[in-house]
């Protein structure tokens, strides 16, 4: 009996598919080692010390560094190819250094005083946070009334701009009277510190919230609301203060909930290896390859402002949107750690955040989009497993971005309804 034509088509276009996406990602790894010794040569020449990359074998593990930094399979790096591994052994400290000092800028990272004013300030302990205090309106009330505080914790490649250009204008006025709003730049982004020296744990960006809005502001109460990224810190951060968080609302929670492997679990459902989208290609670039993301931020981010130009020039406005401009505002350095230590490394320890906030009876409130291809609804499934109690909204035409754009005053007033 012969094979129908039409099923040895599409076997063939399967096939062949699955080749052509072997062959780039070969390439690829050629290209990532190839750049590996580009990149030191230049550190060298530019800043007198060769920095370390992850592309030496794995060593100890230390703190909270996720095993996906080293775990990353390359074919070339794995046969040793020209001793790429083996270069400039001696540079085993992170972190470039010039007579004994760090340097803070690298080379290859933005010097525009928007992307170094951190350095400048005085202060490089705290994060940028925008605070929105309570209506005039209500200054007698808050006397009788304690003052609610909320912290807004944004997502990948993004700022404190994701909340304060979408929730923040359509809080209602009687949320307004009694609502303190807190909204960051995670450590490593937008206009908060991009230090060169930090590894980026869950812990480095949990210590910093807690300097720059906890404790100043002296919060013994409060809300929590994560997008994306934003939902492992905001868990994090409930776990340790579970005494003191009312509420956490989680939107697209990457939560990948197996303790043995989960960093590479997480790491292969968030970054697959695939050629379409063109999204999950681009995360699957930056996230496995440490020097080939290196040169997109040296392309992009490094030259952001002339980027910015071109774009206003195209689209004919005088302001681009906030999201684009997010893009950018970042190092490569805080970038490549952040996914691997908070997105990757914290699929480990989320399922035991997960258990304290359930014990504690912290009211979580879970919205996630159906047309997510970003993070996958199962993740949402997997959080209602472990917290039955937990309040689900699924959005029906809603991806990762639109789970709010586009829905703003509704998803303000959900917000409202669990507060």
């Amino acid at each position: 009996m012969t094979t129908p034509p039409v099923f040895s088509a599409k076997w063939l276009m399967k096939s062949s598919g699955k080749l052509i996406t072997v062959i780039v990602f070969l390439i690829l790894d050629f290209l990532d080692n190839f750049f590996c010794i580009i990149f030191r040569i230049l550190d060298e020449c530019f800043e007198g010390k060769a920095s370390p990359c992850y592309c030496e074998k794995k060593g100890e593990l230390v703190g909270d560094v996720s095993e996906t930094l080293y775990g990353r399979k390359n074919v070339f790096r794995e046969m040793g190819f020209l001793g790429f591994a083996r270069i400039w052994e001696n540079s085993k400290k992170r972190g470039g250094v010039v007579g004994g000092e760090v340097v803070v800028n690298r080379w290859s990272d933005c010097g525009c005083e928007s992307c170094v004013s951190w350095m400048k300030n005085g202060d490089h302990q705290k994060l940028h946070v925008v605070v929105r205090e309570p209506s005039k309106a209500s200054i007698d009330d808050c006397r009788v009334k304690p003052t609610e505080n909320v912290i807004f914790l944004h997502g990948f490649l993004c700022s404190s701009s994701f909340w304060t250009e979408t929730v923040f204008p359509y809080i209602s006025e009687p949320k307004n009277r009694n609502y303190r709003l807190f909204a960051v730049d995670l450590l490593g982004f937008g206009r908060s510190p991009k230090p060169r020296d930090c590894s980026y744990t869950l812990k480095d960006h949990i210590e910093m919230i807690e300097k720059s809005v906890i404790y100043p502001f002296a919060l013994d109460s409060f809300h929590l609301v994560g997008h994306s990224m934003g939902c492992i810190i905001a868990l994090a951060l409930a776990a340790k203060h579970s005494n003191s968080v009312k509420s956490i609302t989680l939107v697209a929670p990457p939560f990948f909930p197996t303790k043995d492997g989960g960093s590479s679990i997480a790491l292969n459902k968030l970054a697959e290896k695939s050629l379409w989208p063109p999204l999950l290609f681009g995360s699957s670039v930056m996230t496995w390859y440490e020097h080939l993301g290196r040169c997109v931020c040296f392309l992009i981010c490094r030259n952001h402002r002339t980027w910015e130009k071109m774009l206003k020039l195209i689209t004919g406005k005088r302001d681009l949107h906030f999201s684009a401009m997010d893009l950018t505002r970042h190092t490569h350095h805080s970038g490549w750690h952040t996914m691997h230590n908070v997105i990757c490394g914290g699929a480990t320890v989320l399922d035991s955040y997960l258990t304290v906030l359930v014990k504690a009876g912290t009211k979580i409130c879970i919205i996630h989009g159906d047309r997510d291809q970003v993070v996958p609804i199962e993740c949402t499934n997997n959080i209602k497993m472990k917290a039955p109690h937990s309040e689900v909204n699924i959005l029906k035409n809603a991806d990762h971005s639109s789970v709010i754009f586009g829905r703003e005053k509704e998803f303000a007033r959900y917000l409202e309804h669990i507060w």
